[in-house]
């Protein structure tokens, strides 16, 4: 990756997290903190990874990604906007009546997103089928999930691991969102799925471990699974919830609670001061 590059993925990564602050602050209710841990990834995705077209959303022979822990929709509006698939001005209208934005990815109504999803669990196993489907039809599109390490609770996501090693889905990459936290505190205490990276080895995944706020990192992460033949690959990336927003770093908390206008404008500010300094350097 070049200096220019990477440059421009941290700015990006700022305006993604600033995204994310102004649909919950519209809405007044929403997932901050997860969507925050997960700015790199949506930039990094959207930006650098997938074979996508904004003019032509349901481009048939694009690469999908399906966001499995849903909550965490602010952020991936916030790279759409960015990548142009719909005006950034609609990003304040999160969860409004009148808004194709609600607080959970609809794939009718966004264009961008290629599978609803919401109820924890069931994203990856439409990931799979989507990845399978690929398959049998002949396609070189690619498929993409991310999930959170709370998420991974649900018995479902490993039948699903099961699957995707079975039929040998070598086009599918989940993402595991190891921030830590879930809504009712640390992951470990409330239902520990330690040693993620050693369970999707021993369901047979291509497995890696990153940084996931480093762009480097996620890089030659997804080069590995690109390169990655006859089995599908985990990629476990460790970050910091609520991640640019120094109040709301590993705060459990912050999981489904929208800033005031106070938090907002403090908030901003702090995201607007680094955008800077990236710009900047």
């Amino acid at each position: 990756m070049t200096d220019s590059e990477r440059k421009f993925l941290m700015a990006m990564a700022c305006k993604v997290r600033l995204g994310i602050l102004q649909g919950t602050h519209g809405a007044k209710s929403g997932h901050p903190g997860g969507s925050l841990s997960a700015a790199e990834l949506f930039t990094y995705l959207y930006f650098k990874e997938l074979r996508i077209d904004p003019k032509n959303p349901k481009w048939e022979d694009r690469d999908r990604f399906v966001l499995s822990k849903g909550h965490t929709a602010p952020g991936l509006y916030a790279a759409l906007a960015h990548r142009g698939f719909f005006p950034e001005e609609r990003l304040p209208t999160l969860r409004h009546l009148d808004s194709e934005l609600q607080g959970h990815p609809n794939m009718n109504t966004v264009p961008g997103v290629d599978m609803s999803t919401g109820s924890l669990g069931q994203g990856i196993s439409a990931a799979a089928g989507m990845a399978l489907a690929a398959k049998k039809m002949g396609k070189a599109c690619r498929v993409y999930a991310l999930l959170g390490d709370g998420e991974i609770q649900e018995g479902q996501v490993w039948e699903a691991m099961m699957f995707a090693r079975h039929y040998r889905l070598d086009n599918l990459c989940a993402v595991i969102d190891n921030n830590g936290l879930q809504i009712d505190g640390p992951v470990d205490e409330v239902m520990s799925p330690y040693p993620i990276a050693e369970k999707l080895r021993a369901f047979g995944w291509e497995t890696v471990e990153i940084d996931g706020h480093d762009f480097d990192q996620l890089e030659a992460a997804f080069a590995k699974a690109r390169e990655t033949k006859g089995v599908p690959t985990g990629i476990v990336m460790k970050t910091t919830k609520g991640k640019g927003v120094s109040f709301m770093e590993n705060q459990a908390g912050w999981h489904g609670k929208a800033p005031n206008d106070q938090e907002y404008e403090a908030a901003a500010a702090e995201i607007k001061g680094r955008l800077a300094e990236v710009e900047a350097e």
